[in-house]
């Protein structure tokens, strides 16, 4: 019983440090998205970014893919689409190819081993922020 407000005081640090990672892992994604995909798809991710006008396909509403889908965020097909070097490339081929970007942002500094866990960190980061801004 003497080990009991110990115990406790663990557990919270832990949900503590669960929610700032949570919090720090959206942060990062939101940084990504600002970075690579707000000039297209808007802030917002409503496909209403500065750049929008100069694409020949209509640029998507990010934030209605889980409506569009009865409710369910389709995550794996989401990483999917935002690496695309699987072959499913976003919206006709305008978008770049993340995977292939990132993948080459990292090799001198990683190597192709860890450069490949960074593009998929990235990825996954990019994807959990679309999933949070879902309508």
């Amino acid at each position: 019983m003497t080990h009991l407000p110990l115990k406790v005081g663990l557990a919270a640090l832990a949900l503590f440090s669960l929610g700032a990672c949570s919090a720090y892992a959206q942060s990062i994604g939101e940084q990504e998205y600002v970075n690579n995909c707000a000039s297209c798809h808007g802030e917002g991710g409503m496909g209403d970014g500065p750049l929008a006008n100069l694409m020949t396909v209509p640029v998507p509403d990010l934030t209605v893919i889980a409506a569009n889908n009865d409710g369910v965020f389709p995550m794996l097909e989401m990483i999917q689409v935002i690496d695309g070097r699987t072959g499913i490339r976003g919206h006709g081929y305008p978008m770049p190819v993340w995977g292939q970007q990132f993948q080459a942002d990292a090799a001198d500094v990683a190597g192709p081993y860890g450069s490949e866990l960074m593009v998929r960190g990235r990825v996954l980061e990019l994807a959990e922020y679309l999933a949070s801004i879902q309508q």
